[in-house]
């Protein structure tokens, strides 16, 4: 039987290359990057020009994904709030090419946002919440959203807060907490900033168990358990054995962030859960898989998966 293709946009990011992994066995997956290659078993990788529509029209033609999945983006804040002609290019108009595209060729498209849209003043927000984004990176993947539901009506746009194995190039939140550890580092982590934080495979298994009914739409794709970051930090040095004495509680007005960000970026996971008739997991769980992972090499893989490349970094 032959496999449905899909296409992951930012083919050599963190959440790219977990989701080819998640879904490999059962999709012929191919990673589009920018301008890092990749190396996975069981995966195809190809350069994509996401900036020039027509070049992106007829390579996504000669390719026909059954399924688009949009994860490429700048999620750099303070980047983001240093350059906001960057930020708007790369959150929003390169999401608006692969949404015109998919639109026009009828392809299931999943487009990753964020859970940085609101003010942060009040947790567990839904998917009708009114967004009051408070930085460039919010703003951009906001306006990222509004362009590809006009482009693409039918896409489903997930907001999420992920975690999992990353790379040479991009390590991920527990990443740089368990090398911290590991290293004998203390590190000091916001007990006033929170989260529904998702294992990524986790993350792409939903999203494509919400692509296979057909929804469309806004949802949220988050975690059971609304946790701050250093609450998160500690749990998971404790599921790895690690010296969880070396997190310190600290807040996030004493880092003197260049962008200023939500408090509480907590999303609420019912809508998806309803949807799909079944829970998404709590952080233990998430732990215990994250570990389980590391035991079949999947860290290791990853470590090694993405190659070196010149001139700008890979989006």
């Amino acid at each position: 039987m032959t496999k449905r293709k899909v296409l992951l946009t930012g083919g050599s990011g963190l959440l790219a290359t977990n989701w080819a992994c998640a879904v490999r066995t059962e999709w012929d997956v191919v990673l589009g990057t920018h301008l890092h290659p990749v190396k996975l078993d069981g995966v195809t990788c190809c350069q994509l020009d996401l900036d020039d529509e027509a070049r992106l029209w007829a390579q996504i033609g000669q390719m026909a994904p059954d399924l688009i999945v949009h994860t490429a983006g700048l999620t750099d804040v303070d980047r983001c709030e240093a350059d906001p002609r960057l930020a708007t290019l790369v959150n929003a108009q390169l999401a608006c090419n692969v949404a015109t595209i998919a639109g026009r060729t009828e392809c299931k498209l999943i487009h990753i946002s964020t859970d940085h849209l609101f003010a942060g003043d009040r947790g567990l927000r839904t998917e009708s919440d009114m967004p009051c984004p408070l930085n460039e990176y919010a703003r951009s993947k906001l306006l990222g959203e509004s362009l590809v539901q006009a482009a693409c009506p039918s896409a489903l746009v997930v907001r999420t807060n992920f975690f999992g194995w990353g790379h040479a190039g991009r390590q991920s939140f527990s990443d740089w907490i368990l090398a911290s550890l590991r290293a004998g580092k203390g590190i000091p982590l916001f007990d006033d900033v929170h989260f529904t934080p998702v294992l990524a495979d986790t993350l792409a298994l939903t999203a494509h168990k919400l692509a296979e009914v057909g929804a469309s739409g806004i949802f949220n794709i988050t975690g059971d358990e609304r946790v701050s970051k250093y609450e998160f930090g500690r749990r998971l040095a404790e599921r790895f054995e690690m010296p969880a004495e070396l997190i310190r509680r600290s807040q996030m007005d004493l880092a003197q962030l260049r962008a200023k960000r939500p408090g509480d970026m907590s999303l609420a996971n019912a809508k998806t859960r309803s949807c799909l008739g079944v829970p998404l997991g709590s952080l233990d769980t998430y732990f215990s898989a994250l570990h389980r992972q590391e035991r079949q090499g999947r860290r290791m893989e990853l470590l090694a998966a993405v190659g070196e490349a010149s001139g700008l970094d890979s989006r």
